[in-house]
């Protein structure tokens, strides 16, 4: 390594986030989301419900006030992976960008939703409600499995130590209801 590549090199965000982006994916995709809360197995669905993992492991960071590089690059990664996923499934590059600054307002809106809604089961709900089912109301048993599994997966990442989430070792799903 050439001593100006040492001065202005970056620390790759992909090295040492990539393992809890690999992490938010895969609990994002579980089954149990899928069926027992009926979150629709959907392109939309997979988003929402993965959105939904990322949100919560972004609200627990944030309790950190060290981790906002990290945070950025985790972000950087979720940008990276919806682009390609769109580019998938056929959006163009001319218009690639502006479905991901889309995503990227979704994501935003949701963080807030959530961050907001987690204090009250009602709220909860609602942001499901919005933000998973897109405004249409699934029954009450599955919003209700739904809602309690989100609140016991983020008291889950509560009690995960920060190292712990870094390194991609969230709380199953199953472990956390």
């Amino acid at each position: 390594m050439s001593f100006f590549s040492k001065i202005f090199s970056r620390d790759n965000p992909n090295a040492k986030m990539q393992s809890l982006y690999n992490a938010i994916v895969s609990e994002g995709r579980q089954l149990a989301w899928y069926e027992e809360a009926q979150v629709p197995d959907s392109i939309d669905g997979r988003f929402d419900m993965i959105a939904a993992i990322f949100s919560l492991v972004l609200i627990r960071l944030e309790k950190d006030e060290s981790r906002g590089q990290d945070i950025a690059w985790l972000s950087e990664i979720f940008i990276s992976d919806m682009e390609g996923q769109l580019r998938q499934i056929g959006i163009g590059d001319m218009v690639v960008g502006k479905h991901v600054g889309r995503l990227m307002g979704a994501l935003g809106g949701r963080v807030g939703a959530y961050r907001d809604a987690l204090e009250n089961d009602a709220d909860l709900k609602d942001a499901i409600v919005r933000n998973i089912f897109r405004g249409e109301k699934p029954d009450d048993e599955a919003l209700d499995i739904l809602a309690r599994r989100l609140a016991a997966y983020h008291a889950a990442l509560g009690a995960c130590g920060t190292e712990a989430i870094i390194a991609g070792q969230l709380p199953a799903s199953g472990t956390a209801i």
